[in-house]
């Protein structure tokens, strides 16, 4: 299975960069509020940059048979496209097309102190036994599948 999917790997990886490309070329024409903070600070322009850097090493790590490092670009590269549409949007969480002034903000969005205080209680409890769950689950399923006679 490993095998057939790094066949597909080049031919994905190079629609991904031709879709990416469009996307961002889409964006700039058509939706000028997402590229204000890009001119505001024009050293933004680095994530895109980034992005596109991480996504075409993905088949050159695969490439020399280090899936860990691919494994890593992928996840570089979706933080830094996500950090990207953050940029674009900031301070908008969703932006009103017809009035802009109807965006919902993250200054009008946000709770009170009181909630915000007992969120983070919360997520100071909660993270720690996500991420235990998550080692554990990882460490139990660790490793390659291996085809034998127990197999099904």
């Amino acid at each position: 299975m490993q095998a057939r999917i790094r066949r597909w790997v080049q031919p994905l990886m190079i629609a991904l960069i031709l879709l990416y490309a469009v996307t961002t070329l889409v964006t700039l024409l058509h939706e000028k509020h997402l590229v204000e903070r890009f001119r505001q600070e024009p050293w933004f322009i680095a994530v895109p940059i980034g992005a596109l850097l991480v996504i075409a090493n993905i088949p050159r790590e695969i490439h020399h048979g280090r899936e860990f490092r691919a494994f890593l670009s992928s996840s570089a590269a979706i933080a830094l496209l996500i950090a990207l549409v953050w940029i674009g949007l900031y301070p908008n969480l969703i932006f009103s097309n017809p009035g802009p002034e109807n965006s919902l903000t993250i200054y009008n969005a946000a709770s009170t102190s009181r909630t915000l205080a007992v969120m983070l209680v919360i997520a100071l409890v909660g993270m720690p036994l996500v991420l235990a769950y998550t080692a554990a689950v990882y460490w139990i399923f660790r490793g390659k599948v291996r085809i034998d006679k127990h197999s099904y």
